[in-house]
């Protein structure tokens, strides 16, 4: 079917998104979407006639920042269309449909309808809501989006069957399901010819790949790392009982796969970690944590993790402080317990942390944080890194990331973007490393 691309012509769009990568990569997808209709981003000081905001509802800051920036864009942009998607669209469509400005809600299996959607809008200027209860979603929305100019993030699998006590996500998301292999495949080889470089594999629970088929997120790994003109893959995040020793082995030794880890903890107490409905204990987390140091001693470890959570008592938070900094990893990403309705935390576990116990607790474990960042990042200066040059320059500087995902900071050189470079690493500013290109 034709386009008739002046329904769109000199129109712009605005995008925001919340949440995690997978958001970003679907945000991606639907502004290449809306491009492909005639639709294009607005740039900074222009105004946009379609505002689209990508939600996210892990917490109840991140549904409350949500709201916000919905009439906030309404106050500046009162002209504006507003299309508004994610979880917190499918967990919350009634409440958002309300809300000042906005004209069309899309679910989260509904995104890839957001064009056509808007295109009704502009045609009839009747309000457009798109909504699959959760029960009912089946469909696999693809979506290979970049993000920075060289990396592009791969959606491989959507929803989550792990229903743990404290979380909203399979009631947004849906049952786990996957694309497949020869699709995945043929999209990174889409990405190598856009001349991307380096992949970001994401999903909600992409371990779960391939769940209620013969292949295996495994099986995906091997047939991705094939793929030519894409230099570096990474995984987004994975849970510790689906991370095998095998994949970590291989991982080692592959072509493309860098040395970086994000691994979910989220208590380092077992007792907690058994209220949490966690399919894992202390015991294999430490166990993942070990075998990568083994094979590959300089890889970055991410953990996430949560404090404060219900059932954390003084003492199970003490020993989940004291696992974590008995672990060699390279940093946490640490979030406060939020409790989220219609969970099983509210009705099942008794005791409740205090709003200022959350607080301190999250410090304490932020400060070993940082402590672990900058020991593993202070291992690595005087040495040269491979990086992936990815960011225009700013100034005098420009960016990029090691193999082993160290931000860093070097010289602007135009020559350099979207090319990997030799760096020695200078020095350890914090957040980021100063570097220079060996020649």
């Amino acid at each position: 079917m034709m386009i008739d691309k002046s329904t769109f012509s000199d129109r712009k769009a605005l995008f925001h998104t919340f949440g995690c990568k997978l958001n970003f990569a679907e945000t991606s997808t639907v502004a290449k979407m809306l491009a492909g209709r005639g639709i294009i981003s607005a740039r900074e000081g222009e105004t946009p006639d379609i505002i689209v905001v990508n939600t996210c509802s892990v917490t109840e800051l991140a549904d409350k920042k949500c709201r916000q920036a919905i009439r906030a864009f309404n106050r500046r942009y009162p002209a504006a269309a507003i299309v508004v998607t994610g979880c917190y669209a499918q967990l919350k469509a009634p409440d958002i449909e309300k809300m000042p400005g906005v004209v069309i809600v899309a679910g989260n299996d509904r995104k890839l309808e957001i064009a056509d959607a808007v295109e009704r809008w502009l045609d009839r200027r009747e309000p457009v809501l798109l909504h699959t209860p959760v029960k009912d979603i089946r469909s696999f929305s693809p979506s290979c989006a970049r993000g920075d100019r060289t990396r592009f993030f791969l959606k491989v699998q959507d929803g989550c069957d792990y229903f743990c006590s404290y979380c909203t996500i399979p009631y947004a998301r849906g049952r786990s399901r996957s694309a497949t292999i020869d699709s995945l495949v043929a999209q990174a080889a889409a990405a190598a010819a856009e001349g991307g470089k380096e992949i970001v594999i994401t999903g909600v629970n992409i371990g779960d790949f391939g769940k209620g088929r013969s292949d295996t997120f495994f099986d995906l790994m091997r047939a991705l790392d094939q793929v030519d003109g894409i230099e570096r893959y990474r995984i987004s995040s994975i849970e510790p009982n689906l991370l095998t020793d095998e994949m970590i082995e291989w991982v080692a030794g592959s072509r493309a796969f860098m040395p970086h880890f994000h691994i979910p903890l989220q208590s380092g107490s077992d007792a907690v970690l058994q209220l949490m409905r966690r399919r894992y204990g202390t015991s294999v987390f430490r166990h993942r944590v070990e075998t990568i140091r083994e094979v590959m001693p300089h890889a970055f470890i991410g953990v996430d993790l949560i404090v404060g959570a219900r059932g954390e008592t003084p003492e199970e938070f003490a020993a989940s402080r004291d696992f974590v900094d008995s672990l060699a990893i390279s940093r946490l990403h640490v979030f406060p317990y939020s409790e989220r309705p219609g969970t099983r935390a509210l009705t099942d576990i008794d005791h409740v942390v205090s709003q200022h116990d959350k607080h301190m607790r999250a410090r304490t474990m932020l400060d070993i944080s940082d402590r672990k960042l900058k020991e593993f990042t202070d291992g690595f200066i005087g040495t040269v890194r491979p990086v992936l040059v990815e960011h225009r320059a700013k100034g005098d500087t420009m960016g990029g990331f090691t193999d082993n995902y160290l931000r860093v900071s070097l010289p602007a050189d135009a020559s350099l973007d979207n090319r990997i470079v030799p760096v020695r690493l200078l020095e350890n500013l914090g957040e980021e490393v100063r570097g220079e290109v060996v020649v």
